[in-house]
């Protein structure tokens, strides 16, 4: 099985680089599922079911959240009904929305688990005991397991990565929007990645509009981000799992720049 999956996708901008650069990636990586991280997709901050409904239709087969899963709240409106969408598993009992669920595409299935760190970010349930949980039901009937870790700290990261081997397919991190460059298969067959990182304006920072970012960081004073209309940039990976075993044999990261992209 293949799966490709999109690193965190960011306004505007990040939806017209998928636009613009899905149908030739299916093409060259034929991939049996995608996934991608929606959790920005709205003007930076959460995701609508117009959004959603967009990203679905282009080829799109499951979504991950994050830490800005409720900043639009159109989300508590549909996130109840949407299926193919996966909130941090570890947010309390009663959260609207699924932790995990099961995606399928192409006569294959892949289960699908959304983790939030807890380093740096607002307190919320333990997710290694949480993937644990997890992990027991979802093995029970599927080998093929991905885990979107969300979370800030490159540390509690790479911990996941080591806590999964052997259990998960690939474990890769988002948030961060900065793509890390250690792709590898773990001892135990686990693909892993730090981050996956985003899709979205590379004339920004982290797919926001520079002037405000910068403005925050030399005055310390309240700004208000906007998203980056800038030339964009794309990266995620492709991965090959083993569908016997759930072991992935190959990790492929995918980075993109608009008018210097050439797919071969």
């Amino acid at each position: 099985m293949k799966v490709l999956f999109i690193g965190d996708i960011v306004g505007n901008t990040g939806r017209k680089a998928l636009r613009e650069t899905l149908p030739q990636l299916k093409t060259k990586y034929n991939p049996h599922i995608i996934i991608a991280n929606g959790e920005n997709a709205a003007a930076g901050r959460g995701i609508t079911a117009k959004i959603a409904r967009e990203f679905f239709e282009l080829g799109v087969h499951g979504l991950t959240m994050g830490n800005h899963t409720w900043d639009n709240k159109e989300i508590f409106d549909f996130i109840d009904d949407e299926p193919r969408m996966v909130r941090p598993a570890n947010y309390p009992p009663g959260t609207p929305g699924l932790g995990y669920t099961v995606i399928r595409g192409n006569g294959k299935e892949l289960a699908l688990v959304n983790l939030m760190g807890r380093t740096f970010l607002p307190a919320i349930e333990d997710p290694f005991r949480m993937a644990d949980d997890i992990i027991v039901v979802l093995s029970k009937k599927h080998k093929c397991i991905l885990v979107d870790f969300h979370a800030e700290a490159t540390s509690e990261k790479i911990a996941m990565g080591w806590h999964l081997d052997g259990r998960a397919s690939l474990v890769v991190g988002t948030h961060t929007h900065v793509q890390s460059n250690d792709d590898i298969i773990l001892p135990q067959g686990t693909a892993y990645m730090t981050d996956a990182g985003m899709v979205g304006s590379r004339e920004g920072i982290l797919g926001m509009e520079r002037t405000a970012v910068l403005r925050k960081f030399t005055t310390q004073l309240p700004v208000r981000f906007q998203v980056d209309e800038g030339k964009w940039q794309f990266h995620g990976c492709v991965v090959d799992i083993d569908e016997s075993t759930g072991r992935a044999r190959k990790i492929e990261k995918i980075r993109l720049l608009e008018d210097e992209w050439i797919m071969n």
